[in-house]
């Protein structure tokens, strides 16, 4: 612990390493809301967040366990694969279209940023409902993982009828 009165108390979240506060400073620079991804053990999370003083703001939240529940995927599907991921992603967009959000930046936080991992995946939703999320085409899963081919041949179904699901109730 630091003591003395040269030295400086580091702040909470970057000392358990929690939060890149270099990387949060320059995202907050550009204005924009910030599309936030999480991938826990059991389900992916995203949100539109906004920068206030007082705390961040979310406008715009779906968690992909809400799937099953709202729009009508299967039960015995995985909430935090590729293709429930990119469903999440989706009607966060579709969301935050309906909110008047039409840009935001990527939050990764300090996840990994693999090529085609489940983080791409929910952007590639939102990308997909009509958000402008800047990204390099190289990130994004092919369409296959997507879909959710390369888990069994009937996911692709699943994942169309989702998405058709999400699109009527925000037509």
């Amino acid at each position: 612990m630091p003591s003395g009165k040269n030295q400086r108390l580091r702040y909470k979240r970057r000392e358990k390493g929690l939060t890149d506060y270099r990387r949060r400073l320059r995202m907050l620079k550009g204005g924009k809301p910030r599309a936030v991804v999480r991938v826990s053990n059991t389900q992916t999370t995203c949100q539109l967040v906004e920068y206030s003083t007082y705390g961040d703001k979310v406008i715009v939240e779906m968690k992909s366990s809400a799937l099953t529940k709202k729009y009508g995927w299967p039960i015995e599907a995985s909430n935090k694969s590729v293709p429930a991921s990119y469903l999440t992603g989706y009607a966060v967009g579709k969301k935050a279209l309906a909110a008047g959000i039409q840009n935001a930046v990527l939050d990764l936080g300090l996840a990994a940023s693999t090529t085609g991992n489940r983080v791409y995946s929910a952007l590639k939703g939102m990308v997909d409902a009509g958000l402008d999320i800047p990204h390099g085409i190289d990130v994004i899963p092919t369409e296959e993982r997507i879909t959710g081919q390369h888990i069994n041949e009937e996911m692709k179904s699943f994942v169309e009828a989702t998405k058709a699901n999400i699109q009527e109730e925000h037509a």
